[in-house]
C-alpha cells in the first residue's frame, strides 16, 4: 500500500472521482495547467483534459455560483477556493442557494457540489492565509463540513463529499499537507512516510461522513478535536502522561453525536480544541452539547482551547496557535478536579 502526504491522498481522490464518474468537473483559481497553489490538481488537467479541469477568474461567489447551477443540472462540481480566507465573497452563494436548494424545491433540485479549500495557521500565514472559518458554516443548515487529519481520511472523506447528493465544505489543514505535526514550529516535522495513517489505498475507497474516530483510547479526560489539533493534542497527551482520549471528529456537520458523548461519559471530562477563535466557535456547540447529554458524568468544568478573540497575528502566531503546553495545562486543570 502506497505511503502517501496530504496532498498526494487528496490528490489521487480526486484522480480517482474523475475517472470513476463522468460527471465530475474540477474548477477553480490556478487549478489546471498550474495545478493549484498546493499542488493539490497537479497533473489532473493533462490526464483529463481541460473540458473537466479548469482555471476560474478571480471570483469566488462566481466560483460556487457556476458549481450551484451546474450541479442542478447533473455535474458534481468539486471546487477549490484557494484560501478559505478568501471563501467570505461566496457565502451567499453557499448560504442562500447551496444551501437551501433541496429543501426549496421540495427535492426536485440537488447541490451536489464539493468546495475544498487550505484552512488553518502554521505557515506563518498572517491575518489572510490562516483563518478557520468552519465555524460559520457548521450553523447552516444544509451545508455538511468535513475536516481531515491525515492522509488516508482525507482521501476516503474526500471521495464520499464527492458523491455526496449535498453540498459539502472540505477543509484542508495546509499544516498537514506535508507532514504530521506536534504543535513546536521550531521541531522537524516528521514525513508522513513514518506515520500509521499514511497508508493509502490506490483505488476507492469512502469513509463515510458524520464518523468520529478514536485516535487515542484513554479513560482520564476526552478530547475533542480536528484537523491539526488532532496531533497537538495526541502530542500534549503523551507529554503529560495523562490518559487522555482523543476523539478525532473527522467530520463537524454532520456529527458524530454518539462516540462523542460514549467518551465523555466514560471519563467524566472534557476538553476540546481547535485553532479557531474561541467566541461563538465550533468548540461552544460542543461544550454545549457535551453538557446536554453528560450532565450527570461531567466531574469536572468542561474545558476550551482555542485561538484568541483577535484577527490572526504573524508576529505571535506560536502564541495564539494552541500548541501541546496550552492543552496540557487544560489537560492538568481538568484531571485534579
Amino acid at each position: 500500500m502506497p505511503a502517501m502526504n496530504m496532498i498526494e491522498a487528496i490528490n489521487n481522490a480526486l484522480d480517482t472521482a474523475l475517472e470513476r464518474d463522468p460527471s465530475v468537473v474540477i474548477f477553480g483559481q490556478d487549478v489546471g495547467f498550474f495545478g493549484g497553489v498546493f499542488r493539490a490538481t497537479e497533473g489532473l488537467q493533462k490526464k483529463h483534459g481541460s473540458a473537466r479541469i479548469f482555471d476560474a477568474p478571480i471570483a469566488e461567489g462566481g466560483i460556487v455560483a457556476v458549481a450551484v447551477g451546474m450541479g442542478a443540472y447533473g455535474k458534481r462540481p468539486v471546487v477549490e477556493i484557494q484560501f478559505a480566507d478568501y471563501i467570505y465573497p461566496a457565502t451567499d452563494q453557499l448560504i442562500s442557494e447551496a444551501a437551501r436548494m433541496r429543501y426549496r424545491t421540495g427535492g426536485e433540485w440537488w447541490s451536489p457540489i464539493t468546495v475544498r479549500s487550505p484552512y488553518g495557521g502554521g505557515i506563518f500565514g498572517g491575518q489572510t492565509h490562516s483563518q478557520s472559518p468552519e465555524g460559520i458554516f457548521t450553523h447552516v443548515a444544509g451545508l455538511k463540513t468535513v475536516i481531515p487529519s491525515n492522509p488516508y481520511d482525507a482521501k476516503g472523506l474526500l471521495i464520499s463529499a464527492i458523491e455526496d447528493d449535498d453540498p459539502v465544505l472540505f477543509f484542508e489543514p495546509k499544516r498537514l499537507y506535508n507532514g504530521p505535526f506536534d504543535g513546536y514550529h521550531d521541531r522537524p516535522v516528521r514525513p508522513w512516510a513514518r506515520h500509521p495513517d499514511s497508508e493509502v489505498p490506490a483505488g476507492h475507497y469512502r469513509i463515510p461522513l458524520g464518523e468520529a474516530r478514536i485516535a487515542r483510547e484513554g479513560s482520564a479526560v476526552t478530547v475533542l478535536a480536528y484537523g491539526t489539533m488532532v496531533h497537538v493534542a495526541l502530542a500534549a497527551a503523551a507529554e503529560t502522561e495523562i490518559d487522555a482520549e482523543v476523539i478525532d471528529l473527522r467530520t463537524l456537520m454532520p456529527l458524530d453525536l454518539d462516540r462523542i458523548t460514549a467518551s465523555v461519559k466514560k471519563t467524566g471530562r472534557c476538553v476540546i480544541v481547535h485553532e479557531a477563535t474561541k467566541t461563538c466557535g465550533f468548540g461552544a456547540e460542543l461544550a454545549a452539547l457535551v453538557q446536554e447529554h453528560c450532565f450527570f458524568e461531567l466531574e469536572a468544568p468542561i474545558e476550551r482551547v482555542t485561538g484568541w478573540d483577535t484577527p490572526y497575528p504573524h508576529a505571535f502566531e506560536w502564541e495564539y496557535f494552541p500548541g501541546p503546553r496550552r492543552v496540557g495545562d487544560a489537560l492538568r486543570r481538568i484531571v485534579e478536579i
